[in-house]
């Protein structure tokens, strides 16, 4: 929902811009920013004629890593999609020059349609559910179906190793957010139960999936979707500043998370997000079975065979990404009740990410059912 500007761009200067480099966009515009937050300040463009566009901007001020925040890279990867048959938002227009409105920015067409926050669809009557699931498997299946050399995007990312790049950086990430100190209790973070173990059977190369390297989105899911209004159809996929050339199964697993962690014992006051997700408690939601054979018939390849280790690294990396968050409460970077909710996620992710392990390791090898 678009609102007021909480971070003020100079529109006359906007203008100007888009007057000479993208003149199909008429100028005045009227200037409103998007209320749900994201990492890249988002803002709605609205020509005389009430044609609507996206504008996506780097944050103002120091940026804490280079790495994030790429609107360049979000730009790149939904121009070259364009021709495709991924839908993507058209791209007009990427600026670098940071005079014109503080920071480089991006400028895509506004898609008309559904973003629907929750995965487990509440508002979608049973029958609708499953069909928006498969259009949203199909979809990822044509994404990781795109040779990435073919439409300009060689230099996107390695075409192999994805999973060793992923197991090195996590391991540098998570012991330094473990020695993280609170600033009030001088307690620190402390490690994800079974760390250690648990990237040594990540780094084990005989369970490993075979490599793969395909466009991936890098942050695959339901609310990073917009579907058509009525029909049960994806008309564009957002949110790509995680794209890299890398394994489709972790983008699959992503999505189908929610699914597997239904499962996951929590404490009393801890997030249940997964509810929804258990067997029978919401009609219409697909098997995780179903989703993989949709994916196997679109994409020309099976995930069965490996997906239980995928899914056992996605857990743990959720599991490291509330380690995070804990780490950001403990520096009080972040302090609201929902961020220590999910701090407090550390250990039942760890815990259950090597229930998974354990699992694979007692049958001998990896199958579809855990």
């Amino acid at each position: 929902m678009a609102g007021r500007v909480r971070h003020p761009i100079d529109v006359s200067a906007l203008e100007k811009y888009i007057a000479e480099q993208v003149p199909e966009i008429k100028v005045p515009l009227e200037v409103t920013q998007f209320g749900f937050g994201q990492s890249n300040p988002t803002y709605q463009l609205t020509s005389p004629s009430g044609d609507r566009y996206v504008l996506r901007k780097k944050p103002p001020g120091k940026l804490l890593s280079k790495a994030a925040h790429k609107v360049e890279r979000e730009y790149r990867i939904i121009a070259a999609l364009g021709p495709t048959s991924v839908p993507v938002p058209k791209a007009y227009c990427l600026c670098e020059d940071a005079s014109i409105i503080g920071t480089p920015f991006y400028i895509m067409s506004f898609l008309d349609g559904r973003i629907i926050v929750d995965p487990s669809m509440p508002d979608s009557p049973p029958q609708e559910r499953e069909a928006l699931y498969k259009a949203a498997t199909t979809t990822l299946a044509k994404l990781h179906s795109v040779d990435f050399r073919s439409v300009g995007l060689s230099s996107f990312g390695k075409p192999s190793g994805f999973y060793d790049r992923q197991l090195a950086t996590w391991r540098q990430i998570c012991d330094a957010q473990a020695g993280t100190v609170d600033v009030e209790t001088g307690k620190p973070v402390g490690a994800i139960p079974h760390t250690d173990e648990l990237l040594e059977f990540f780094n084990d190369e005989r369970l490993r999936p075979v490599d793969r390297g395909t466009l991936i989105h890098g942050d695959y899911k339901i609310d990073n979707l917009v579907f058509h209004a009525v029909e049960p159809r994806v008309i564009g996929i957002l949110d790509w500043e995680m794209s890299t050339v890398g394994h489709p199964l972790s983008d699959l697993a992503n999505m189908m998370n929610p699914f597997y962690t239904s499962s996951m014992p929590r404490q009393p006051g801890q997030p249940d997000v997964g509810k929804p997700f258990r067997p029978g408690a919401t009609s219409g939601l697909p098997t995780p079975e179903k989703i993989m054979a949709w994916y196997r018939d679109e994409a020309g390849w099976d995930p069965v065979p490996e997906m239980n280790w995928a899914v056992a690294f996605s857990v743990f990396r959720s599991s490291a990404i509330c380690q995070g968050i804990a780490a950001r409460v403990a520096t009080r970077q972040a302090s609201s009740e929902q961020a220590r909710q999910y701090g407090d996620m550390i250990g039942p992710y760890g815990e259950f990410a090597w229930s998974l392990v354990e699992k694979v390791r007692e049958k001998g090898s990896i199958s579809a059912k855990l």
